[in-house]
């Protein structure tokens, strides 16, 4: 389905060609997230995706970056995360070289105006308004904030107003010198391609990266000492929380028994929380699990937004169902409706070239390799239910919880009365 190349600058290609769309994408993944970033420079993983977008050699202003490709109807933006930045261009096929032209100018070639980065600063604040105004996102920043602590694992990827406002120049052009190398980058093309003539293209525009190695991201350390509190307060009409418990990271065998144990518990509309606080409590529109395994750590959280009338009930519901997860062995027949949801979700997310980019792009990123979808669906199939209750033990144990809430609050302890297991 895919294929791996090794260029003699230790850049990696994945291309993964597909006859069945008329679509193809390029996506440059890069080693650089908010988990590589000093305190005092929080956020410049993020400053700087904006800043490729402000002008090139061959593209002198914004508008010439984007209308390169809006020309050719095409589809393209960047995004950054804890651990990596991304890069793509998706194209009708007859343009994946306007496509491919267009992603490595932008990486390789932004100069990077310093009237560009005065004006962005505004963007980016705006931005972090945005999502700091907005309960529902700004719930995962306070989930990572009661998780992790005051750690780059802990912080906002988009840094905070001060940290933006300090970002200069000079420290956007050293991040780039010591991130974006060739060892530290993985180039994804798929769709409609020809793989030996892009394999020679990818080679032919990213000629000129930086040989070498990046420094490696800050290790996330293991807070200890829980079960922890969160309080955002706020005058809301409905509380959002986050409640959960560390996991296992991308190496760890058991990420997918994790990954099972959050579809049953909140992953789909018949999961068991879905059931108990929307349907029967009808104390919540959204309510949902998700399992999130980084490179050297992981958790699993349930998210809500709920009635403040009902929101100690809801606490002690989900708390509930985690504990039943750890005292009861899973049916067959629950098991059986996991597994076939998350393979099933798995190849519906992968039917587009731009979704295929991204899952093979970034699984070779950060761990160095890249299963087939076979390959995952046997690590799927081996689970049982007997992993599923000795994984849900490890993990559900009342130190390890963590509830984050933002909403018309008080008093941190009333709250960490009901965090019992």
């Amino acid at each position: 389905m895919f294929k791996k190349t090794i260029l003699k600058n230790k850049l990696r290609i994945i291309t993964i060609p597909d006859k069945n769309t008329q679509a193809a994408t390029v996506l440059v993944a890069v080693g650089a997230g908010s988990e590589y970033e000093r305190k005092d420079l929080s956020g410049l993983s993020h400053f700087l995706e904006h800043m490729f977008f402000k002008g090139t050699k061959k593209f002198e202003k914004p508008k010439d970056v984007a209308e390169f490709l809006d020309k050719v109807g095409g589809d393209f933006n960047a995004f950054t995360g804890e651990e990596y930045t991304g890069y793509y261009a998706k194209v009708n096929a007859e343009h994946l070289d306007i496509a491919l032209n267009w992603v490595s100018d932008i990486f390789l070639n932004s100069r990077i105006p310093v009237q560009e980065i005065e004006k962005e600063r505004g963007v980016i604040i705006e931005e972090l308004h945005m999502y700091h105004d907005n309960p529902q996102m700004h719930i995962g920043q306070l989930w990572k904030e009661v998780f992790y602590g005051d750690q780059p694992a802990g912080w906002d990827i988009g840094g905070t107003k001060e940290t933006v406002s300090k970002v200069k120049r000079q420290d956007i052009l050293k991040y780039i010198s010591s991130q974006y190398t060739s060892e530290n980058t993985v180039v994804c093309v798929a769709g409609k391609i020809n793989e030996k003539e892009i394999i020679e293209k990818v080679e032919k525009f990213f000629r000129s990266i930086k040989k070498g190695r990046a420094n490696p991201k800050f290790k996330t350390e293991e807070r200890k000492g829980g079960p922890r509190v969160l309080i955002d307060q706020r005058k809301t009409k409905q509380v959002n929380l986050a409640l959960g418990v560390k996991a296992y990271d991308l190496f760890h065998e058991e990420r997918i028994a994790a990954n099972l144990l959050a579809v049953i518990l909140g992953g789909m509309m018949s999961s068991r929380l879905f059931i108990e606080v929307r349907e029967k409590l009808g104390a919540a529109y959204y309510v949902r699990t998700i399992n999130e395994s980084m490179v050297d750590s992981g958790w699993l959280c349930t998210f809500a937004g709920v009635d403040q009338a009902k929101l100690f009930p809801v606490i002690q519901t989900i708390i509930k169902e985690y504990g039943k997860m750890a005292k009861q062995k899973i049916s067959q027949e629950e098991l059986k409706k996991a597994k076939d949801y998350l393979k099933g979700r798995m190849v519906l997310g992968l039917e587009s070239s731009d979704e295929k980019a991204a899952h093979f792009g970034i699984q070779e990123l950060l761990m160095n390799k890249t299963l087939t979808i076979e390959e995952t669906f046997a690590k799927i199939d081996k689970v049982t239910s007997i992993d599923l209750q000795r994984v849900a033990k490890e993990m559900f144990k009342e130190e390890n919880l963590n509830l984050a809430l933002i909403g018309p609050l008080k008093g941190e302890e009333q709250f960490k009365k009901l965090l019992k297991l």
